[in-house]
């Protein structure tokens, strides 16, 4: 009777497989799930965890093991996509940009798209003229640590943040310039910072497929 319960209890972790999603955020989400699950399930979990429901510009990738980067198909098996043992590393990220960034509903999903923006424009996926790096900068900066505090934030404070692949030090004092003089609450920031992006036409000049990190 004992082995029988055991043997059964040992086929059904061999029917379980652990899966990390690493998050906008850079926080983690860990499941279980089972081996057949398919990704729409994985999805509609994490989904459910952020309370996220505009969905439809979001996804999940994985690298396999030759290194490559994939989006995970949601109608097919999560185990024989990863075509690897777990447990599974996987990301959340935009699938795809919104059109009119004004037209998201909700405060949730507005912000994980700026995260994605964020990671895009430091990465270099995403361009933008000198001009208007500074003023995106500072507002990823309000967002970040709030109004421009001297007792907090002393000369040089905007150099420990990276916001793009590369930028000089005369760029960094005109963002801390913009943050010192452009103060707003944090959620405000977002909000303004999207309609930088917009005016800026930063989402015009995407230079490869969003999301590959």
């Amino acid at each position: 009777m004992l082995s029988r319960l055991m043997s059964s209890s040992i086929r059904s972790l061999d029917r379980e497989c652990n899966c990390t999603v690493r998050l906008l955020d850079d926080s983690e989400y860990t499941c279980t799930i089972q081996r057949d699950a398919k990704g729409q399930y994985l999805f509609d979990l994490i989904c459910h965890h952020l309370n996220l429901l505009e969905k439809d510009y979001f996804g999940i990738r994985y690298v396999d093991p030759d290194k490559q980067r994939h989006w995970l198909e949601f109608t097919k098996s999560i185990a024989k996509q990863m075509k690897s043992q777990p447990p599974f590393t996987m990301c959340l990220r935009v699938k795809f940009y919104p059109p009119d960034p004004a037209a998201l509903k909700e405060e949730i999903t507005r912000y994980l798209v700026f995260l994605q923006v964020k990671r895009d424009l430091y990465h270099g996926r995403l361009l933008c003229k000198t001009s208007d790096a500074a003023l995106l900068a500072a507002y990823i900066l309000q967002a970040e640590i709030g109004d421009h505090d001297p007792g907090k934030h002393p000369e040089g404070y905007s150099s420990k943040f990276q916001f793009f692949p590369k930028h000089s030090e005369k760029l960094e004092r005109r963002i801390a310039d913009i943050h010192k003089t452009e103060g707003c609450w944090e959620a405000a920031a977002c909000s303004i910072f999207w309609q930088s992006v917009v005016m800026a036409g930063v989402l015009d000049v995407i230079l490869a497929p969003t999301c590959s990190r």
